[in-house]
């Protein structure tokens, strides 16, 4: 049995399309992209609006979803807040993280997101020992949990497994920090192999469409993985990413110890590559640059996050210009909406620039789809055969984006105007509803009581 969408707009190989037909088979993959049907045939759901391809969220710590409205009172620092965030990470057991990550890969899909790269390194019980120790059943508790939370919401993910070894350059893990590490390079490597030939035989990858469950490594920073290790990675075929200069003591630190920057750590180690991706990249010089851009790495910018922790701004401009490919990710989901992401990541280069269109419209929805779906190595980001049946369905007639000319509602729209996101040709949210697991809010509400923080 195939499925079929009509939609009345869609971004179709770069343009506005009209009158498009979508067809999907049994396994949720796009068999056929039609244009100009200007009738809906009557197996077909009618889309209203402006459809885009599902966007992809390149970079989630679904938990820090939880600080939302809990860290601006004393104003406070980066350095302060991830004092916050250790908090909430100690609360964490399997259970509840996947209670928790449910209700994100949720409210992630009524923003706007069918794919996520979940950046994940709270591994372990909070002493340290791992899941699984004298019972294998509960062998990659938390990872497995997370995979249960993104299928049961319909959420794609790329499970990014993160090595974090020490509290700082040469400096041990703190108690807060001791379930994220593996002890040694050797310890990450061998539980990383083990997660990935685990997850090979529980979720296998089939087809586009039904393929919901991907693995890939992560370096959670300069300071978290030493120098000696980094080469480790280098030998990894899949999806790499990376925390790199998000602030600028990380790079003094850096620069301290290895003196050079933590781009140039990254490139001596052969780090530095296509399928890597620099997450923020705030905080660069002209050389990290040039050396990003011409290794056609991927850039993973976090404009509300970037904005909310006083960041910065990073230069997205100048390493798309060396080559580089840019990308979007939510973070610690100051908000979870696609649209104000992405419009976040122009009007930072507004402010920095004082120029307008930095970024055409044409890019920003680039961004958001296709540069998400490199950076994370999965079927997504297109409307086109082969790829998986994930889109959304803007609309185009509220008080936001009424009168906006074709691509440019992607400046205009929020996820407000999100009327229907739609993963592996499955209908996931529609106006703002979960259409399994009901309305959002009621999900956060058994998200905060399974961590004790009803109050």
């Amino acid at each position: 049995m195939s499925t079929r969408f009509w939609c009345e707009t869609a971004w179709v190989d770069g343009q506005v399309a009209t009158g498009v037909l979508l067809t999907a088979d049994e396994t949720g993959t796009l068999t056929s992209v039609e244009t100009e049907i200007d009738t809906p045939p009557t197996i077909a759901e009618v889309v209203p609006g402006f459809t885009l391809p599902g966007g992809v969220n390149a970079h989630s710590h679904a938990f820090h979803r939880i600080l939302r409205g809990r860290t601006h009172g004393d104003g406070g620092t980066f350095w302060t807040w991830r004092e916050v965030m250790y908090s909430v990470a100690a609360r964490l057991t399997p259970e509840s993280y996947e209670t928790v990550a449910r209700a994100v890969f949720a409210e992630m899909l009524a923003g706007g997101y069918t794919s996520v790269g979940e950046f994940h390194y709270v591994h372990h019980a909070p002493d340290g020992t791992p899941y699984g120790a004298g019972d294998s059943t509960r062998a990659h508790a938390m990872e497995r949990a997370l995979a249960r939370a993104a299928t049961s919401a319909g959420m794609r993910i790329r499970l990014l497994d993160t090595c974090y070894l020490t509290g700082g350059i040469d400096s041990e893990l703190s108690a807060e920090q001791a379930r994220f590490g593996d002890g040694t390079i050797d310890g990450y490597m061998d539980r990383h192999a083990a997660l990935s030939e685990s997850f090979a035989t529980e979720f296998p990858v089939i087809s586009p469409g039904e393929s919901f469950v991907h693995v890939g490594s992560a370096i959670h920073s300069i300071r978290a993985v030493p120098a000696a290790n980094l080469p480790r990675f280098a030998e990894l075929d899949e999806p790499v990413h990376v925390h790199l200069s998000e602030q600028p003591a990380e790079n003094e630190a850096c620069q301290a110890a290895y003196g050079t920057t933590p781009t140039q750590v990254l490139d001596r180690s052969g780090v530095v590559a296509s399928n890597l991706s620099a997450v923020h990249a705030t905080h660069l010089s002209n050389d990290d640059i040039a050396s990003l851009g011409g290794a056609e790495a991927n850039i993973v910018m976090c404009p509300c996050t970037e904005a909310d922790l006083a960041d910065g701004i990073g230069p997205a401009r100048e390493l798309a210009d060396a080559g580089a490919t840019i990308s979007i990710g939510s973070d610690q989901h100051v908000v979870l909406d696609a649209l104000r992401e992405t419009q976040g990541l122009e009007a930072g280069e507004r402010l920095h620039s004082g120029q307008r269109g930095r970024f055409s419209p044409a890019e920003l929805i680039s961004s958001l789809t296709t540069g998400g779906a490199r950076s994370l190595d999965l079927p997504v980001g297109e409307l086109a055969v082969g790829k998986a049946c994930d889109f959304i369905a803007v609309r185009t007639d509220s008080m936001r984006t009424f009168g906006s000319v074709g691509e440019q509602v992607i400046l205009s729209a929020t996820s407000a105007d999100v009327a229907m996101t739609v993963s592996g040709a499955h209908v996931r949210v529609r106006d703002g509803v979960h259409t399994e697991l009901g309305e959002i809010s009621e999900l956060y509400r058994a998200a905060f009581a399974a961590l004790g923080m009803e109050d």
